[in-house]
């Protein structure tokens, strides 16, 4: 940590425990049946799929995707850069998109229509948490754990410049 950054924890590893575990309930009454492709936009859903598989007790299949928007500042760029792209088949089978966090919904609504595009059955999607300020377009999230105000936020895989993934809460840098 910079001697610079100010960190205040917004939500507690018990918190982000707490919403991962609602998250799996209603997943689990969804798709237990249908062996989904849940597919992680890296890098910062990497710590989020983990534990959310962990809380799933049924098949499925785990992908991921990478993409970017930020670059090295603390807002969208407005576009988005496919850095790893869909590699695998989805035509026919149940995706759900596993978020770290949706704000703009630029990234979620990318991957939605790509995987639309394949012919996917269905698409849905689950965001440990959402920040609904700065939606700059329609998005609709199947699933959502947590809400994030107006303020940029790190830890648990959530970063700045590469920094602050591994912080076990998710906190305000100021």
């Amino acid at each position: 940590m910079n001697d610079k950054d100010k960190l205040s924890v917004l939500y507690s590893r018990e918190e982000i425990a707490s919403a991962i575990k609602s998250l799996a309930q209603e997943i689990k009454r969804e798709y237990k049946d249908k062996k989904p492709i849940l597919i992680s936009i890296l890098k910062g859903s990497f710590m989020f799929m983990a534990d959310l598989v962990r809380e799933l007790d049924f098949p499925l299949e785990v992908e991921f995707v990478r993409f970017s928007s930020y670059g090295r500042e603390k807002k969208s760029s407005g576009e988005i850069k496919v850095i790893q792209g869909i590699t695998f088949d989805v035509e026919n089978r149940h995706v759900l998109i596993v978020d770290d966090i949706v704000d703009s919904g630029l990234t979620c609504n990318f991957l939605k229509k790509l995987l639309t595009d394949k012919k996917a059955a269905s698409v849905k999607v689950c965001a440990l948490s959402i920040k609904p300020s700065q939606h700059t377009m329609p998005v609709n999230i199947d699933y959502s754990g947590l809400v994030i105000p107006d303020k940029f936020v790190v830890g648990y895989g959530l970063d700045f410049n590469q920094k602050y993934r591994n912080l076990p809460d998710i906190c305000i840098l100021e």
